[in-house]
């Protein structure tokens, strides 16, 4: 579960940082196609890591229930909530 809040907090860090002065709403998140496509395999990627079954004992995961997920989910937004708030 930490795994993929860490994982879910960076790309959401990454979106987040690209403007100095603009918040991700007015950049706009189609303004870096190859950004948006990494961290859209960055996040199959993870999912693949946590939901394979042949994957768990090689990454050390195990699958996440919905309310896990969630949580991480939930719990990744305080990183872009905050650097939008400081900009």
């Amino acid at each position: 579960m930490v795994n993929t809040m860490l994982t879910l907090s960076q790309m959401g860090h990454v979106l987040a940082i690209r403007a100095e002065r603009e918040s991700c709403i007015q950049r706009g998140l189609s303004t870096n196609l190859w950004l948006l496509g990494v961290v859209l395999l960055t996040f199959v990627l993870q999912m693949v890591a946590v939901y394979m079954p042949f994957l768990n004992p090689i990454v050390h995961t195990m699958p996440l229930t919905l309310d896990q997920l969630a949580l991480c989910l939930l719990l990744s937004t305080v990183v872009v909530f905050a650097i939008e708030l400081e900009k």
